[in-house]
């Protein structure tokens, strides 16, 4: 799904795009039995494109990050399932209800991550950018203070305080602590 118009393009260009080499760096170190990241950057490319014809996207970054490490984890799932009816002759042993996920989930677990995007990007800049690089790229606080300057310490305090923000963010818009913790994950 391309841009449709100019405007669409322009904002694909200079809010997702700049994003791809370091989505495709994390999702090929966080998700390492992905068969093929291209094709999962190309569907969040897509996804995010629908998602900005249905509101606003205020963090481009993190949505998109968001949107990448669910396809990734779907795509694990049914890498796992199909390993699974290989292994298994008897198929009642298999749980569908655990492994898929009913509508009404998958529409609350959007709702969800946008919110989430929304609360990371409410934050002071610093304390976004150190969430980010915390959450959604996986930096160790030592990394973090390396790329910013700042101390380990520095790291320690303004990513405690992001993740408290966001989930008295979360909080406040009625996702339960259940859910907080798997989207702050």
């Amino acid at each position: 799904m391309p841009p449709q118009n100019p405007e669409e393009a322009r904002w694909f260009s200079e809010n997702v795009q700049p994003h791809e080499i370091p989505l495709r760096a994390y999702l090929r170190h966080r998700f390492t039995t992905v068969a093929d990241v291209d094709d999962l950057v190309q569907e969040a490319f897509i996804r995010i494109l629908r998602a900005r014809h249905a509101q606003p996207i205020q963090s481009a970054r993190a949505f998109l990050f968001s949107i990448a490490r669910r396809l990734a984890l779907d795509s694990l799932r049914r890498q796992k399932r199909s390993s699974r009816h290989e292994a298994v002759t008897d198929f009642h042993a298999l749980s569908v209800l655990e492994e898929s996920n009913g509508v009404a989930e998958s529409v609350s677990l959007r709702q969800e991550v946008g919110l989430l995007a929304e609360a990371i990007d409410a934050l002071p800049p610093r304390c976004r950018e150190i969430v980010i690089l915390r959450k959604l790229d996986g930096l160790s606080h030592r990394e973090i203070a390396g790329r910013l300057g700042i101390s380990e310490e520095t790291v320690q305090v303004q990513l405690g305080r992001g993740m408290h923000k966001c989930a008295a963010f979360l909080r406040a818009r009625g996702v339960a602590r259940g859910s907080e913790r798997k989207a702050m994950g």
